[in-house]
Parts: structure tokens; C-alpha cells; sequence
């Protein structure tokens, strides 16, 4: 019976081709976006899945709460928190390590130099993470000459020669014995760039500041990573180790400070954090795209039902002759269902082609690394359910709906669709178009959004300004005689060092004071050392007073303040000339500049201030002349930097191109939201030619007799596309409010936000009763300029 029923079905979609065609395509295209989409989420819950720990890892963090109440966290904590975790805590954990920051150092072997991403962490910290070591031991880092490094940087070190034991000179300072390689940590890991992992024993003697920082409990420059014992509560840890900072500090003087323990499964997906509390991140993404998915696929299914009752006067007499000879209807039910299967599979099988095309692009556009689980038994066994549910929801009403025609009425020739049967196909081209309008207002608005961002003013000149990190010991001491040689060049303007690029601000810091202040304030600012240069170089906008100059010997103690630092102050009077304590050293504001966007151009901008401090500056920053060309000069700053740094590769960043960064997230949602929008449409509009053609096929005869009547051809094209029109005002009706209701919402994440403006609304309606029109018209422009004759020959 069941092979009868594969036969029946397949010998109509053939009879039918053309429905045939737009049901198989609707439906992979439907079922391509739902894939997709499942290998996107897919990838992003199971972020941090390759370390074999994931459940167990975590990440020591703290909070900051101001006099106001105000709560931020962060993953910087002091450098005595990993101790102070094992003497009073250890029972809670198996391992405990601190670490650095992941940043670019210079790794060299003879004469070939490369720039890897490292970390300095303790001995353990690599069997926590459980790398999967390709030669070598694990736990080499208890010798603080050795080094861990990943199967990358030893092939581009060392080719397809054996790495293990050989000596690699880092940032031109030290050097390390190779005693382990590593597999590259796949794209889903939040320590993704980590390229190689140094001794701990080894950084803290490296520097004398690093030896004070053993016990400094407000210097919050370093992360720490745990390992839970089996069965330990996160919660009921954050709750006993909440105060594990605050019995070193004085919370009148240094301000409150509370522990908490950040899982690694909530790295990725609940990374934003809001009043203290990880409450969203990309989990908001995952949701989202999860219900564009079902939506997508729903459309696509919409398609099957529409056209398959739409034709159901064509398949009236097949129901009626197999109910006279004896079929129930559940037989009847099952034969529909088994067609809307045997579509669901070809459908399926054109989907993966379709996947398999589209992948590589969808990657790009994703920032993704996806790759169809060929070998996996359980995406098979995945494919093949959500494929038979596909076609089960696909043929489900069309099956319910033909199997309930009266055999009398269809043998007799009485059979009628009635008034109101195509009543649920409207509602359901409504429900598709609403989805379709929906998609289109919100992908405008998040572009409207990005537009907005990117368009506020920076308040400083990114064009032609680079930024080059000081990562060997070679490039300090040489300030006066480097810029001398680069301005030479006649291909750079200026140049200067500070403690951050203008992209960033490495340094928060409390401990400022000022006649007036309130006592019982502890504001923290965005401190930052710069040479006298440093805003010649970068352009920035002086408000009230002057820059730093030579001129003045007192700037040594100097301090320039941004907007926002100058509103936290809330002095009552000129600012410009009085006296702000820090560190036990008086500066005189000497200058206010406009508020620069360093940080994210979602937010409000941080107070900082500017110190004239040269011993702090790490990052250098370049100024083209305009007018040389790019390559030109890069290829003159080269050379003197290696004339000063001849032992390192010469690595630079664009400031615009960083900057650009800062939108990547937005930018990516944007062109997904775009990709999906264009499918979603192409599924909607798909339905509605199929429909077109069959309305156009179902009153022929009508168009024949209104045709011979003079009724011209766009009369009959009125006629045939104004209902679809009615249909696709409608959708607008719902998808307005429904549209404005969530993203509304989801603007509040951002302070700096754009509006919803009405013309967003207008233009996304019209734009989808184009596309309505642009669909129908083919079928209906074809059957009003038709013969008559054709149509009428049979009366």
C-alpha cells in the first residue's frame, strides 16, 4: 500500500510540473535558510565545547559599585585574588590560574620573525583548558624557560621540522625552549587567537612592577581562570567568595568591590552584562534567528498548503471515485501525506545542494567557520526527522482538507469549493507577507542603526592615522630621534605614543581628588599617558584652554580632561588651571577637549583624562601627510622602523579600519537579517506566482468573456492583482506594529541610539506591494492578452 501510494504521488507531480517545480524549490529554499540557521545556533550553543572542562571552567570576575548604586563588572582582577582563592577556597576548586591578557607579541627563529597572540599563564592552565597536545607535555610550564605553542605558529617558525626543544627569542627580550604543540583551538573558543601560552614564574620576575603587583589589591590589570570541584553550586560559590577582595580594601578609600564566578558556558552567549549582572549577549542573536528560521521554513509550507488546496477542484474526482470503491478517509490522509513526504525529500536533497553553494558565503557573512557534519549519524538522524516534519506540517491541512469532499456531490458535477474556501489561503499569503514586511523594517532599521553610529562624530581625525604596538624593548628610549627620522621621511606629519590607541582605553582608575569634591565619591576615570605630540598627531578638538606643549616645563604635571570627565568633576567654576589630585601628585588642568569615541560608539563616552606622562606609553601613533601615497609611505615608515627595530616584522593597524570594527557585530546581524530577508521574500513571492497562475488558469473563461466584452488588458490586470494587493495591505497593517513593537526593544540595548522613523513603514509597504505586483503581473498581463478564442472554443 505504501509503495502505491509513492507511485500515485510521484505520477502527480510529474502530471503537474510547474506546481510541482515551485513546491520542491519553495520548500528547499524554506528548508536551505532552516539549516542554515540550525548549523549557526548549533555552532554558537556549543561555543567552548572543545575544551573537555567546559561545564567546570570559569571565569574569576568582579563588580564595581558606585555611591549611586551604579554596578559594572569586569574581567580585570588584582593579582593577589588567585592566592587569596586557594588558601581560603580551595576546596572549591580543582584549579586555579591566573593569566594576562591575550595580545600580539613578536616570536623569532634566526632570521625569520612572525606576530603571534600569547597569554603568560600558570603552569595548569593548559590542562584546564585540555589542550590537544600534538608533541610535547602539558604541563611544561613549571620550567619557566618553556614554552607552549600552537601547530600554526610552528609550522610558520619552524616549516615540517620537529618544533619540540627548539628555541624561539620572544619580543626580543627572552628566550624559550619549545616543550609542546598544541592543535589550533578551533574558531568556536573564546580563546580562538591564543596562539601560544607562556610561563607565569617566568612574567612576574620580568618587571619590578610585576613584583609589587603580588600585593596590590587595586590594580586590576590581569583574569583569572578556575576549575570547579564536581558538584559545587555557582551560585552558593559567587555567595561565599562575594567578599574575597573587599577584606584587603577599604571600601571609604578604594571603593566596593564584589567577586563572582562567570561560567565558560555563558562566555559567549551572555557577555553583556547589566547592572552587574550577565544578562544578554548573543542569546538575544540565537532567539532571533531561531524564529526567523521556523518562520522561513513555515513560509515555505504555507506554499505546499496554499497551492495543494487551490487545486483541489482538480483532485475533487480522484477523492470521490477511490471513496466510492472503498478507501476511508485516513487512507485518503495518507495518501496526501505521503505526497507532501516525497516532495519534503526532494525537497531535502535540493536543500543540501543548496547549503553546500551558499556555505562559504554564509560563513563570510557569519564570521563563521561551518561545516556540514557529514560523518555525524545524529545530524542524519536530525535531517531525516526534521524532513518527514516538514512534510507532515506541509501536507497536514491540505490532506485534512481533501479528504473530507462529499463523493456524491464530486461525482455528480454539484461539487463546490464554496464562498468562503479560499478564505484560509488569504490568511495564510497575509501571514506570509506580514513574516516577509516584518524582516524588511527590521533589516532597514538595524542598518538605520548602524548608519547612525558610525556617522557621530569621533571628534578626532582617523584618516591616515596608524597605530603600531611597542612590543620589543628596541622601540623605547627613541622618541625624539624616531619622530625626527619618520617627519624626515616627508611621507608622515607627526607622530606620538600613549598608554592606549585611540580605539580603546586600557585604564580605569579611582583615587582622584579636587577641591569640592564630594568625600563620599570614589568616580573612576579613563586614564591615559601621552608625549606632548599625541594630540597634534590624532587631531583632536580642543574646548577650553590649550594642548600640551614644550613651552611649558609645569606640563609634566599637566592633565587634559574630555567632556565627559569634566561633567563627573561638576566643578563650579572654569576648570582650565585648577588642580586635580592623582596619585598623590597635583596636576593642573591645563586643557578640555571634546568628548573622543575611543570605546564602543553604542555608549556613552568614558571620562578620561590625559596625562603628559612618556614612561607610560606602550602603542604608537602615526599621521600620513596627505597627498603621499599609502603604499608609498608605508613603505618609508617601514624602513625606519627597522632601522630602531630590525629584529621584529613590521605590523601597523589602520585607525579607520579599527574603528570599523567596533560595528562588526551590528554589521553582521544587518547583512544576515539581509540574506534572510531575500529568501523569505523569493519563498513568498514563489507562493504567489503559483497562486497567480492558478487564479489566472481557474478564470480563463471569465478573462475570455470580458475580453470579447472590451474589457483592455490592464482592466483584466486590475482585476487579477488587486486582491493580492488587498492581501499585501493587510500583512502591512499587522507587520507594522508587530515590527515597531520589538525592534523598538531592541534599540533600548543601545544609549546612543537612531529613531523609527515613518518613512521605514512606508517604504518597506511599498516595496513589498511592488514586488506583489511585480509577481502577479506575469501571470496575470499573460492571461488578459491571451486569445479568447481558446478559452471560449469549448461552449
Amino acid at each position: 500500500m505504501l509503495k502505491n501510494y509513492f507511485k500515485i504521488a510521484w505520477r502527480n507531480l510529474v502530471k503537474n510540473k510547474v506546481y510541482s517545480a515551485i513546491n520542491i524549490v519553495g520548500l528547499a529554499a524554506g528548508m536551505a535558510v532552516a539549516m542554515l540557521i540550525g548549523l549557526w545556533i548549533s555552532d554558537e550553543v556549543t561555543y567552548d565545547n572543545y575544551h573537555t572542562n567546559h561545564k567546570e571552567l570559569a571565569q574569576l570576575m568582579t563588580v564595581f559599585v558606585d555611591n549611586d548604586g551604579t554596578r559594572s563588572a569586569s574581567a580585570a582582577v588584582a593579582m593577589p585574588a588567585g592566592e587569596e582563592l586557594r588558601s581560603k577556597y580551595g576546596s572549591d576548586f580543582k584549579n586555579i590560574s591566573m593569566a594576562s591578557w591575550n595580545f600580539g607579541h613578536v616570536l623569532g627563529v634566526g632570521n625569520k620573525k612572525i606576530t603571534g597572540q600569547g597569554m603568560w599563564v600558570e603552569h595548569n592552565f593548559p590542562s584546564m583548558l585540555s589542550l590537544k597536545m600534538i608533541k610535547g607535555n602539558i604541563n611544561a610550564l613549571n620550567d619557566p624557560s618553556s614554552v607552549l605553542i600552537s601547530a600554526s605558529i610552528a609550522k610558520s617558525l619552524f616549516g615540517d621540522a620537529d618544533a619540540i626543544n627548539k628555541t624561539i627569542r620572544f619580543d626580543n627580550k627572552n628566550d624559550f625552549k619549545v616543550a609542546g604543540v598544541f592543535e589550533d583551538l578551533p574558531h568556536n573558543t573564546t580563546l580562538y587567537d591564543a596562539k601560544l601560552f607562556l610561563p607565569w614564574k617566568k612574567y612576574i620576575t620580568t618587571e619590578d612592577w610585576l613584583k609589587r603587583a603580588a600585593t596590590q589589591w587595586n590594580n586590576h590589570s590581569w583574569q583569572c581562570f578556575v576549575q570547579l570541584n564536581d558538584n559545587v553550586d555557582v551560585a552558593k560559590l559567587t555567595a561565599k567568595i562575594k567578599n574575597v577582595v573587599m577584606v584587603h580594601k577599604n571600601a571609604a578609600t578604594d571603593g566596593v568591590e564584589e567577586a563572582f564566578i562567570h561560567p565558560m558556558d555563558k562566555w559567549h552567549l551572555y557577555s553583556d552584562f547589566k547592572n552587574g549582572e550577565a544578562t544578554s549577549g548573543r542569546i538575544q542573536f540565537v532567539w532571533l534567528f531561531a524564529v526567523i528560521g521556523v518562520f522561513v521554513l513555515l513560509l515555505a509550507c504555507i506554499n505546499f498548503m496554499n497551492l495543494s488546496t487551490a487545486r483541489s477542484e482538480k483532485r475533487a474526482k480522484e477523492v470521490g471515485i477511490r471513496k466510492t470503491v472503498g478507501s476511508v478517509k485516513s487512507q485518503l490522509i495518507s495518501q496526501f501525506l505521503s505526497e507532501s513526504v516525497l516532495v519534503a525529500f526532494l525537497s531535502f536533497a535540493l536543500a543540501i545542494l543548496l547549503v553546500i553553494v551558499l556555505l562559504p558565503m554564509f560563513n563570510k557573512l557569519a564570521d563563521k567557520s561551518i561545516s556540514i557534519p557529514w560523518s555525524n549519524g545524529a545530524f542524519w538522524l536530525l535531517a531525516t526527522a526534521f524532513t518527514l516534519l516538514t512534510g507532515l506540517i506541509a501536507g497536514s491541512y491540505p490532506a485534512l482538507y481533501l479528504s473530507k469532499f462529499e463523493p456524491i456531490k464530486v461525482l455528480k458535477g454539484t461539487f463546490r469549493v464554496g464562498k468562503y474556501a479560499s478564505l484560509p489561503r488569504k490568511v495564510l499569503v497575509v501571514v506570509q507577507f506580514t513574516f516577509s514586511i516584518a524582516l524588511i523594517i527590521g533589516t532597514i532599521i538595524v542598518y538605520k542603526q548602524i548608519l547612525f553610529a558610525q556617522n557621530r562624530p569621533v571628534n578626532y581625525d582617523k584618516a591616515g592615522l596608524i597605530t603600531i604596538p611597542m612590543t620589543t624593548p628596541d622601540l623605547y628610549g627613541h622618541y625624539d630621534a624616531l619622530r625626527s627620522d619618520l617627519i624626515a621621511t616627508g611621507a608622515v606629519e607627526n607622530m606620538a605614543e600613549s598608554s592606549s590607541p585611540t580605539t580603546a582605553v586600557y585604564a580605569n582608575q579611582i583615587g582622584f581628588n579636587w577641591q569640592g569634591k564630594d568625600p563620599n565619591t570614589l568616580p573612576s576615570f579613563g586614564t591615559i599617558g601621552v608625549t606632548v605630540d599625541f594630540g597634534k598627531t590624532i587631531g583632536w578638538q580642543i574646548k577650553e584652554g590649550r594642548d600640551f606643549s614644550k613651552d611649558f616645563a609645569t606640563d609634566s604635571l599637566g592633565m587634559i580632561l574630555n567632556e565627559a570627565a569634566v561633567k563627573q568633576i561638576n566643578m563650579k567654576r572654569d576648570i582650565v588651571g585648577q588642580t586635580i589630585q592623582f596619585n598623590d601628585r597635583n596636576y593642573t588642568v591645563v586643557g578640555v577637549i571634546k568628548d573622543m569615541v575611543m570605546e564602543s560608539p553604542y555608549q556613552p563616552v568614558t571620562p578620561t583624562v590625559f596625562t603628559y606622562d612618556p614612561n607610560w606609553a606602550n602603542v604608537i601613533s602615526i599621521k600620513m601627510k596627505p597627498g603621499v601615497g599609502v603604499k608609498d609611505a608605508l613603505g618609508k615608515i617601514e624602513a625606519v622602523f627597522k632601522k630602531y627595530n630590525p629584529s621584529s616584522p613590521f605590523d601597523y593597524s589602520f585607525n579607520d579600519e579599527e574603528y570599523a570594527k567596533k560595528f562588526a557585530d551590528e554589521q553582521r546581524v544587518g547583512r544576515l537579517a539581509t540574506f534572510f530577508t531575500i529568501l523569505a521574500i523569493f519563498i513568498s513571492c514563489l507562493g504567489l506566482f503559483g497562486l497567480a497562475s492558478f487564479v489566472a488558469e481557474q478564470r480563463k473563461k471569465e478573462i475570455g468573456v470580458r475580453k470579447v466584452l472590451g474589457a483592455s488588458v490592464f482592466n483584466l490586470w486590475q482585476m487579477l492583482s488587486k486582491e493580492f494587493a488587498l492581501l499585501v495591505g493587510i500583512s502591512c497593517l499587522v507587520a507594522i506594529p508587530l515590527a515597531w513593537y520589538y525592534l523598538n526593544g531592541w534599540l533600548k540595548h543601545y544609549n546612543y541610539k537612531t529613531d523609527i522613523s515613518w518613512w521605514i513603514f512606508v517604504v518597506s509597504c511599498v516595496g513589498a506591494l511592488m514586488v506583489t505586483l511585480i509577481t502577479v503581473s506575469f501571470q496575470a498581463i499573460k492571461a488578459a492578452i491571451a486569445n479568447p478564442v481558446k478559452s471560449l472554443r469549448t461552449e
